[in-house]
C-alpha cells in the first residue's frame, strides 16, 4: 500500500516538471450549492490533467532502473503524460489507444512525440500488446492507475489540496480505476484524517460502486457515458483495497447531471473541462451526499476534450 511517505517522495521527484495548480472559486457556485466550493483545476496541469503527476513519478523511476523504452495502455490522458515525459527524457515511447479513441487526445500524443497504435477497443486488448512491446524491447508498460508509483504522484494533488485549502472537510474526487482517488486517500487518510473523501463515479460505468457493494473487485461490460475518461471495466488490484477501507463514500451521477456541470463550468466560470473532469462538481451540484458539507474541495481532473464534440455534450 502507498504510504504518505510515498506521497511526499513524489511531490519531490515530480515538482520540476508539474503545475501547482490553483484553486478557482465562485460565489454563484457557492449560492447553488449551499457550500464552499473550491475548484482545484487539474484541468490546468500540464498535458491538460492530473495524470502527468504519476506518470512523472512512474518514468523517473523506471528510467533510474534502467528502461530505455516505454509503452502504456491509454484512452487519452494517462497516454499523453506518458508521452509528454518520456519525450521530456528522451525515452522512446508507444502508446496503445482504442480504435475510437478521442482525436484531439491521439493527436496530442503524436504531438508530444510519442507513436501511437491502434488496438482494439477494450483495454484488455490493449494491455497484452503494450506489455509484448515492452518485453520484446526490454522496456517498461506502466498502467494508468494500478501501480503505487502511480498511485504515489497522484496523491501530491491531495499535498496541495492540504496546504492551499487546510480548512476544508471533504474533498469530492472522478473515479475510473482509482488510482487519483487511493493516491488522495493515501495523502490524506494518514494526515488529516478527520477530511470525508466522497468518490463520483458515471451510474454507466459504476464498477467501484458496485465493487464496495460486493465487497470484492466486480468487472462490468463496456460503458457509454460521456466521461470518457471514466470508463475503465474494474477497479484496480491495488486500488480497490485502498478505497474499501478508508472511502467515506461513493455516489453516482447520470449523464444529464455530468452535462450540467459541464454547462456551469464552461457558462459561469469560463472553464473547459472535459465530462470526466466536471463529474465530481456534477455530484456536489445535484446534492448527492447526505453529509454536512461546508467546504468541499472538487477536483476538476482534465480539460483534454475534442472541440468537435462539445456540442454534443452540452445537448439537454
Amino acid at each position: 500500500m502507498v504510504s504518505l511517505a510515498d506521497v511526499k517522495k513524489a511531490q519531490k521527484e515530480i515538482q520540476e516538471t508539474i503545475h501547482r495548480t490553483p484553486i478557482l472559486t465562485s460565489s454563484l457556485l457557492d449560492e447553488r450549492c449551499g457550500m464552499e466550493v473550491f475548484l482545484k483545476a487539474e484541468h490546468l496541469q500540464k498535458t491538460g490533467s492530473f495524470k502527468i503527476r504519476g506518470a512523472t513519478n512512474a518514468v523517473k523511476q523506471a528510467a533510474a532502473a534502467g528502461a530505455r523504452f516505454i509503452t502504456a495502455a491509454s484512452s487519452g490522458n494517462h497516454g499523453q503524460a506518458i508521452a509528454y515525459i518520456a519525450g521530456r527524457m528522451g525515452i522512446p515511447a508507444i502508446i496503445i489507444v482504442p480504435e475510437d479513441a478521442n482525436r484531439a487526445k491521439v493527436e496530442a500524443i503524436k504531438a508530444y512525440g510519442a507513436k501511437v497504435e491502434y488496438c482494439g477497443l477494450t483495454s484488455a486488448e490493449r494491455i497484452p500488446r503494450a506489455e509484448q512491446l515492452a518485453e520484446r524491447n526490454n522496456g517498461v508498460y506502466i498502467p494508468p492507475y494500478d501501480h503505487p508509483a502511480v498511485i504515489a504522484g497522484q496523491g501530491t494533488v491531495a499535498l496541495e489540496i492540504l496546504e492551499q485549502v487546510p480548512e476544508a472537510d471533504t474533498i469530492v474526487v472522478p473515479v475510473g480505476g482509482g488510482g487519483l482517488i487511493s493516491g488522495i486517500l493515501s495523502a490524506v487518510k494518514n494526515s488529516k484524517p478527520s477530511i470525508r473523501i466522497i468518490g463520483v463515479e458515471p451510474e454507466t460505468a459504476n464498477d467501484t460502486f458496485l465493487s464496495l457493494q460486493k465487497g470484492e473487485i466486480t468487472a462490468i461490460s463496456g460503458t457509454s457515458t460521456i466521461a470518457d475518461g471514466l470508463r475503465t471495466s474494474q477497479p484496480g488490484d491495488l486500488t480497490f483495497p485502498v478505497l474499501k477501507e478508508h472511502l467515506d463514500d461513493l455516489v453516482l451521477v447520470s449523464e444529464t447531471e455530468i452535462k450540467e456541470a459541464f454547462r456551469f463550468l464552461l457558462e459561469r466560470t469560463k472553464q473547459l473541462v472535459e465530462p470526466s473532469g466536471a463529474t465530481a462538481l456534477a455530484a456536489v451540484m445535484a446534492g448527492k451526499n447526505e453529509m454536512e458539507i461546508k467546504k468541499a474541495v472538487v477536483v476538476l481532473t482534465g480539460g483534454n476534450i475534442d472541440l468537435l464534440k462539445i456540442s454534443h455534450v452540452l445537448e439537454n
